[in-house]
């Protein structure tokens, strides 16, 4: 059997760096067989590719792209604390997309971050999810994501 970390070079994925935490956090944490990340942003070499709301200033094609990117930087939390070949599972997805007033396609925006879990995981990537319209995130964020694993 692969590892994850072996599908992930046979995507051409890279996981980055762990995001620095924005206040009083810690990225992930560990209790039991779960972890448990903080909502991570998408965060490209330390900022953000854009910032606004989804539905007026950010597409929803390129919030689903973000979602992707917040759930790289969600694994790669997970990766520094436990090491990415210790998941069992993905247990759970929480999506929060920063929401033009009538936009209602959080859905669609999150499965930019499951589609990519599905590719990497598989079943094991099969999870429970939340996708939320909320009316701002930090430092103008257009999505965030909140990741809970089995290992």
């Amino acid at each position: 059997m692969s590892t994850w970390s072996t599908r992930l070079k046979e995507l051409g994925i890279e996981l980055p760096g762990v995001a620095a935490p924005l206040a009083a956090y810690v990225p992930a944490t560990q209790s039991g067989s779960w972890v448990f990340t903080s909502g991570q942003l998408p965060f490209v070499d330390g900022k953000l590719p854009a910032t606004g709301k989804v539905g007026a200033e950010v597409s929803p094609e390129e919030a689903k792209e973000y979602s992707a990117t917040c759930i790289l930087n969600a694994l790669a939390a997970v990766h520094a604390l436990v090491g990415i070949d210790s998941i069992k599972r993905v247990v759970k997805v929480v999506g929060f997309v920063a929401s033009a007033e009538g936009f209602t396609g959080q859905p669609g925006v999150i499965n930019g971050a499951s589609e990519l879990l599905g590719e990497i995981f598989g079943d094991a990537g099969k999870h429970a999810r939340s996708a939320v319209g909320v009316a701002e995130l930090p430092i103008g964020a257009p999505v965030e994501i909140e990741l809970i694993v089995e290992v």
